[in-house]
């Protein structure tokens, strides 16, 4: 697709376009596997048992929008294949979180939580929780706003030790040439609605 045909880049999360783009569980897929690795159209398709008129929709889509780019093409069997690869999504700060409606927030939340299911359970499935150090956690606190605070003050400071940690491992890679290892981490801190107040069993039942 010609440059001239794409949209201006999506910057901020209040652009509607990029509500758009998560509103579609397929799109948000296509967009999970593309920041793995990059892929055509038919391999998409071939991966998510989706017609390859449907992805290919979808990522001429999302390439429109500036999420996604072509990076290569090849000849095959007389045809062009197009290769993808996921661009950097917009980033955000806690302010403009705050700000961002709230409409705009249930909408990539659920997309999120859904894609997150979706990322465990495949793993857990193909033995991604066997790793002695691997391990799943939930806990329940009792804070008050300055604990709060303090609390997303901390989860700041992990996940920039977590980038830092995975840029030396990159160095360390480009180095030996090994094969890297996929890791899978989630973060989630949120204001909690306890299962007690959420009806169902007697809420007796052990802590999960």
């Amino acid at each position: 697709m010609a440059q001239s045909s794409r949209d201006q880049p999506i910057s901020d999360i209040e652009d509607p376009r990029y509500v758009k783009a998560l509103a579609h569980p397929l799109r948000v897929r296509i967009l999970s596997m593309l920041e793995e690795r990059d892929s055509s159209p038919v391999q998409l398709a071939e991966h998510l048992d989706a017609t390859l008129g449907t992805v290919a929709y979808h990522v001429r889509t999302l390439e429109r929008l500036g999420l996604i780019e072509m990076v290569a093409t090849y000849q095959r069997r007389g045809a062009t294949e197009h290769v993808y690869a996921a661009r950097e999504h917009p980033r955000f700060s806690s302010s403009a979180w705050a700000a961002t409606h709230p409409m705009t927030k249930h909408v990539m939340i659920a997309s999120a939580l859904s894609q997150i299911g979706q990322y465990a359970t495949q793993s857990a499935a193909a033995g991604g929780f066997d790793r002695p150090e691997a391990n799943f956690n939930r806990s329940s606190l009792a804070l008050d706003e300055e604990g709060w605070t303090a609390l997303a003050d901390a989860t700041q400071r992990w996940r920039e030790e977590i980038a830092e940690i995975e840029a030396t491992s990159a160095r360390r890679l480009k180095k030996t040439g090994e094969k890297p290892m996929d890791a899978g981490l989630v973060v989630l801190l949120f204001e909690a609605a306890p299962f007690s107040s959420g009806g169902g069993d007697d809420g007796n039942s052990a802590d999960g």
